[in-house]
């Protein structure tokens, strides 16, 4: 289980963990591991050590991340599911670039055991990627519940997940935003992902209308990185009690690096005042149901990066490799650097962190794609604990514009080709990319 990361390259655990056990147990046949950023941190999946994992779509560009090689695989029809965990968009991100169907379970819904009781102070939920609505009902059912010593126990769903997709949602009232809650610009393609499900959704006789709930977008990001930088300086930690050593740069990236120095710099106060901004969005939230069924908006704020379009410039590298030299955490931190990562790191994926610190379950369906062919998610959250009636919906738009055969064109030439001798260069290299240790 190497996270993407150099120090773990052969880092092999010598247990399963528990959403592996279920999965074996209901018969699913193992057949790799998959590209990530390293810890699962980015939304793009380039680590150093594997190099980039590439878009199905067209392989200039990123499938996202952190589970970006388990969309990429399921994307080009390596597998029909894969796993992945959603700690801030993991699921829902590469779902939506790579046109498939990524739902992240209520907090609490699938085990985390043995070894972790919550992950990321409960922020991460695992689930997995799926090109129908189906797969995903069927993986839920297979997992879903709690393991022992289970911090969260939720109410267990009345019926299989399975039995939801082709049941009728009723007539919801469906709340929907377009607006980052950042502040930052929205592509007008994603705008216009969510205003073509607006008008979909309201020919199927659902009562659409347009509303957001009273939440600081700004404050929220900024918790959120909190919990981020010290969750690296736990995860730096661990590193090193593996090396039996300090981690250093030949072990870590100097971003992940950098996010560690800071989680030592700020304090636990200022971590708990952050768990406190989750809990009182949380509140709002609920109240925010009580007028909706659902909330919807864009999965992403922008269409999918290109391949190495995000990566910090030389002289920012630079900066970052003399700050970590002189273990000046306390230079970055004075320099604001918190506000400015807010708006650089989530400016493109705003969208999707509010379902993860609320603990809320959320979706993404594939019901767009932009005029240079890529696809562009919508992503649907609903009230604590309800995957049912996310999968009830989904069903009903799969049918209504159904997306399982939507094939990108990796696929289709490896389908046609019917050698591997005649498979393009582009075709080979997206593969050989995107299946890696995780």
């Amino acid at each position: 289980m190497t996270s993407g990361c150099r120090a773990l390259r052969n880092y092999m655990p010598d247990h399963d963990s528990e959403m592996v056990r279920r999965f074996k147990a209901a018969g699913a046949v193992i057949l790799g591991k998959t590209n990530t950023p390293e810890f699962g941190l980015m939304a793009v999946t380039e680590p150093e050590l594997f190099g980039p994992c590439r878009n199905p779509w067209n392989t200039e560009y990123t499938p996202g991340g952190s589970s970006g090689g388990s969309a990429a695989a399921v994307a080009a029809g390596m597998t029909p599911v894969a796993s992945g965990g959603d700690g801030g968009g993991s699921i829902r991100i590469p779902s939506a670039y790579c046109g498939l169907f990524g739902l992240k379970p209520s907090r609490g819904r699938n085990p985390n055991g043995p070894d972790h009781g919550s992950v990321w102070q409960g922020a991460v939920q695992n689930h997995v990627v799926t090109r129908s609505v189906r797969d995903s009902a069927a993986m839920l059912d297979a997992t879903n519940g709690p393991d022992p010593g289970a911090p969260y126990v939720i109410r267990p769903p009345e019926r299989p997940y399975s039995e939801e997709v082709n049941r009728d949602p009723g007539k919801l009232t469906i709340a929907f935003n377009t607006r980052s809650p950042l502040g930052t610009p929205v592509h007008p393609e994603c705008v216009a992902a969510v205003e073509n499900a607006a008008k979909l959704l309201s020919a199927m006789g659902h009562r659409v209308e347009e509303a957001r709930p009273n939440i600081d977008g700004v404050v929220l990001a900024k918790s959120y990185l909190l919990m981020y930088f010290g969750e690296m300086a736990a995860d730096i930690k661990h590193v090193s009690s593996v090396l039996k050593r300090s981690a250093g740069p030949e072990d870590v990236e100097l971003l992940t690096l950098t996010l560690g120095l800071l989680g030592r710099t700020f304090s636990s106060g200022h971590l708990v005042e952050a768990l406190r901004v989750w809990d009182g969005a949380a509140r709002t939230m609920g109240q925010f149901f009580q007028t909706c069924d659902l909330y919807m908006t864009p999965t992403t704020a922008f269409p999918p990066a290109r391949i190495g379009e995000l990566k910090p410039k030389a002289l920012e590298m630079g900066l970052l490799a003399a700050i970590n030299a002189l273990k000046a955490g306390w230079l970055l931190k004075a320099s604001g650097v918190v506000d400015s990562l807010a708006e650089k790191s989530l400016a493109r994926t705003p969208f999707t962190q509010i379902a993860n610190l609320c603990g809320l379950p959320a979706m993404s369906a594939p019901l767009y794609w932009t005029g240079d062919g890529l696809p562009s998610g919508v992503q649907f959250i609903a009230p604590f604990g309800d995957e049912a009636l996310l999968f009830r919906l989904a069903g009903q738009l799969e049918r209504a514009i159904p997306w399982f055969d939507k094939r990108p064109a990796v696929t289709t030439s490896l389908l046609s080709s019917g050698s591997e001798n005649t498979m393009s260069s582009q075709s080979v290299k997206m593969g050989r990319d995107s299946i890696h240790q995780q």
